[in-house]
């Protein structure tokens, strides 16, 4: 393992102290660079701030190898030719300033272009089936000539070199997720019956020829190492028995290490998993990896916690653990990890609001549901105030902890008013074991409170008590909306945060009205035996607004669960062991025990329109200024507490 960043690899005892050498930033793109590709100032700081967070080594996102397909998405980086050399020079050197090893990935997107612009080149002409169902025909790939492969294998090649004169002192080739060598390696993507197609070393031949390129230009002591999907997930993909058998070629032409994720972007699911799936999904295929080579595994993927990481590297599941997500959420996750802090990293819920829906999917730089300071180093730091004030948080869920978290850090004098118990609505949005990762969230919020001294006042806090303070924000979050139906007022009716905070606890059969995020995930929590759940929505399809990830694990969950779902479909009546429905001009009943509301919610607003009448200085965040989801919480919090 000498060969393999030697300055980063520590053998050994595997505990806090050591974790640092075994943690890595995964590649993943950010939408920061120039349009040309060159790199912008943008992106230096931001990979300086990764940098300066404490990880062994840095690898900078997928890099595209030419001009002609390789590029995926928006403002994607680029190394294909020599004149990005220079703004890649300079972002490595940053990188080494911070004390961590720079890395680079290189790529060619294949079929899954996000831009959606031709040409798209594949093996096949097998399109990727959203961008089908966005762009049409257009979105077919043109079938790769064995020429044109040949160039490809070059281009490769090339910008491995490139990395290598840049300053970069690793590279990594990727080959997974569903990009352009996947397409080849997977029969779902490839059809071809020439050499580059059909068996087993035919599809992976074109990793092989890469390799050797790679290793021929950058010489035999530059570490290159190579991402592999364990499986695509595909239902005719590739199994793990074929990955284990690529990797066994791949590692006998020079490969330094192995980093195994999964899935691709069909099945993304697999791939960046959302929080119904369960963390570290892909560990398992490195730790397959790891029992057949000889070199270094790096595992990857939903490794949330430090806890993970250790014993993914006590067990021998993997040599290293790379890190994407969780370094968007806290650039100083290694530090705080190695300083025997873990209470005090704000982790990765995998809500995938910020990284994809939001930004990356709408052609915009990323950013995070839990941290809006990616993207905007040194934009929005926090810097003390001008002026310390006495300032009221009312309110201690998401919303409010952090209001409260960020003006104290500015030096004001905070206090905090929650009539219940601090989390607000995340102790409702926790209780599935499918939302287990809200929790640590809950803990690290509630944490930072105690830690900052902050002082709490358990009560419903009025006007009268707030006439002493400078500024207060108003973060009392949200009511449920009840439909005006008759039959709301029967004992049979409750409301979903209800059954989530377990006040009530329905069996039978149950009707849950609403087919949105907390109506879907109500109806998840409720559909086992012996219940029987009826999920009513007026819209066309269910989990509208919801991420598509979650809607795809959502559905995979509910397939054989027992659940009836009614679309189109109104509440008009509840009677005592029966709901009146209406689909379309057609009016049916429905047997039910027990009817749950999940119709949404509306904003608690009734203090903060006290004290604007009063003449105080007030400010809305969260739900009370609109009803939304976490990442609108710490977005309007943070903001807000930046300017008071």
């Amino acid at each position: 393992m000498s060969k393999l960043f030697p300055h980063v690899f520590t053998p050994g005892k595997i505990g806090t102290l050591t974790l640092k050498n075994r943690i890595m930033k995964a590649p993943q793109s950010s939408g920061m660079s120039n349009m040309d590709g060159t790199v912008s100032e943008r992106l230096v700081r931001y990979y300086r701030k990764q940098a300066a967070g404490g990880a062994g080594m840095i690898i900078v996102e997928y890099a595209y190898v030419d001009d002609l397909g390789a590029k995926s998405a928006h403002c994607h980086l680029g190394i294909s030719s020599n004149e990005h050399i220079s703004g890649l020079s300079w972002l490595a050197e940053n990188i080494k300033e911070q004390g961590a090893v720079p890395g680079i990935q290189i790529e060619h997107c294949g079929r899954q272009k996000f831009l959606g612009t031709q040409p798209i080149f594949a093996p096949s002409a097998i399109p990727w089936p959203r961008l089908w169902d966005q762009y049409g025909v257009q979105a077919v790939p043109q079938v790769l000539t064995i020429e044109q492969i040949q160039d490809i294998v070059h281009a490769f090649g090339d910008a491995a070199l490139r990395a290598k004169i840049a300053g970069f002192e690793l590279v990594e080739i990727h080959g997974a997720h569903g990009y352009l060598l996947t397409n080849f390696f997977s029969p779902t993507t490839n059809h071809r019956t020439d050499l580059y197609g059909g068996s087993l070393e035919n599809r992976m031949r074109i990793y092989v020829e890469i390799v050797r390129d790679v290793r021929k230009k950058v010489g035999p002591d530059f570490p290159v190492t190579i991402r592999l999907s364990g499986t695509d997930y595909e239902p005719d993909g590739f199994p793990i028995e074929d990955t284990i058998a690529l990797a066994k070629v791949l590692e006998k032409e020079g490969i330094d290490a192995f980093h195994i994720s999964g899935g691709d972007h069909h099945t993304m699911i697999h791939q960046v998993t959302p929080m119904a799936i369960e963390p570290c999904h892909n560990v398992w295929a490195a730790e397959a990896i790891k029992k057949v080579v000889n070199v270094p595994v790096i595992a990857s993927g939903s490794i949330t916690l430090p806890e993970y990481a250790e014993e993914i590297i006590a067990s021998g599941k993997g040599d290293f653990v790379g890190l994407g997500r969780p370094l968007w959420a806290d650039p100083e996750w290694p530090n705080k990890a190695m300083h025997d802090h873990p209470e005090d990293i704000r982790p990765c819920i995998r809500c995938n609001e910020g990284c994809l829906e939001r930004t990356f999917f709408n052609y915009k730089a990323i950013t995070c549901a839990l941290n809006p300071t990616i993207s905007r180093e040194g934009e929005l730091d926090i810097e003390p105030a001008k002026t310390p004030r006495k300032v009221a948080i009312v309110g201690g869920g998401p919303a409010g902890m952090e209001a409260a978290r960020v003006a104290k850090l500015r030096g004001h004098e905070v206090t905090l008013f929650e009539k219940k118990a601090l989390g607000g609505l995340l102790h409702e949005a926790s209780a599935p074991e499918f939302k287990a990762d809200i929790r640590p969230l809950m803990k690290y919020q509630i944490t930072q409170i105690e830690k900052l001294g902050i002082p709490v006042v358990q009560k419903e806090a009025t006007p009268e008590d707030l006439k002493d303070f400078d500024a207060v924000i108003v973060a009392t979050g949200s009511r449920p909306m009840m439909p005006k139906v008759p039959g709301m007022d029967g004992k049979n009716v409750c409301d979903a945060l209800d059954v989530l905070n377990e006040e009530v606890q329905p069996t039978g059969r149950i009707a849950v009205i609403g087919g949105g995020l907390v109506g879907t995930e109500t109806a998840l929590y409720l559909a086992k035996e012996p219940n029987q759940v009826v999920l009513v929505e007026m819209l066309p399809q269910i989990m509208n607004g919801v991420a598509a990830t979650d809607q795809m694990a959502y559905a995979e969950k509910m397939a054989g669960m027992p659940i009836d779902v009614h679309t189109n479909t109104r509440l008009l009546e509840i009677n005592d062991h029966q709901i009146t429905v209406q689909k379309g001009k057609c009016t049916s009943t429905i047997d039910v025990d027990t009817v749950v509301i999940a119709t949404g919610l509306a904003s608690e607003q009734c203090l903060y329109d006290q004290l604007m009448e009063a003449g105080k200085e007030a400010y809305l965040v969260g739900d009370a200024v609109k009803p939304g989801k976490i990442f609108d919480a710490f977005h309007t919090a943070y903001r807000l507490a930046l300017k008071i």
